[in-house]
């Protein structure tokens, strides 16, 4: 849901009124979407470091130190934390998904509301969201599957914890059958795992 929330936003205010440099925003914005996995639980993980990391040094410098945490290896943060680095690469592919969803609906329509008195965010829910109602139902689809089947992100940041906190199901495959030897276990795993994703894209 963030990741399309956030597209949406984004996507409104660069697509409505001409932006200098626009070319280089959307740009910069869909960056995340292109960087491996890998590397980006590396630099988040960096940035999460409860003693050097430039988060917790930040609100330091700003006399907030009390919460300044170990993100990743708090019980109640790890998940958010984790969730929120997998909605920094997401948002990007839906941004542009809408700014190209956002050319096909015609200016007219929001000329008119203007005429009848609508503002901005009258035409956004009224024309914009019910314009862009396939490409919502794409990134919807897009989105659930991609956090579904979630594991090298986990991997390089938490490892599933701490406990079983940050525990996807791609990670508890690769636990179960690498870690654990339950090779049947895991495959029964992958097997569900697949089903249900192509369940939701039938969907």
């Amino acid at each position: 849901i963030l990741p399309i929330l956030i597209g949406l936003f984004l996507s409104s205010l660069l697509s409505r009124h001409p932006i200098p440099g626009f070319t280089f925003f959307r740009t910069v914005l869909f960056l995340p979407q292109v960087i491996s996995m890998v590397v980006v639980g590396v630099v988040w993980r960096w940035m999460f470091n409860p003693t050097t990391g430039p988060i917790n040094t930040f609100l330091r410098q700003i006399g907030l130190g009390r919460l300044a945490i170990s993100w990743l290896g708090d019980f109640t943060w790890a998940l958010p934390a984790v969730g929120s680095i997998g909605t920094w690469v997401q948002y990007g592919f839906c941004m542009v998904l809408f700014l190209a969803g956002m050319q096909r609906i015609q200016e007219e329509y929001y000329e008119a509301s203007s005429l009848d008195g609508a503002n901005a965010l009258q035409q956004f829910i009224h024309i914009t969201v019910p314009g862009l109602r396939s490409e919502i139902a794409v990134a919807l689809v897009t989105t659930i599957i991609a956090a579904l089947r979630v594991f090298d992100l986990v991997y390089t940041t938490t490892r599933g914890g701490p406990g079983d906190s940050t525990m996807v199901t791609g990670f508890l495959i690769y636990r179960a059958a690498f870690t654990n030897n339950r090779i049947g276990y895991a495959a029964a795993l992958a097997t569900v795992l697949t089903v249900i994703i192509l369940f939701i894209s039938l969907l």
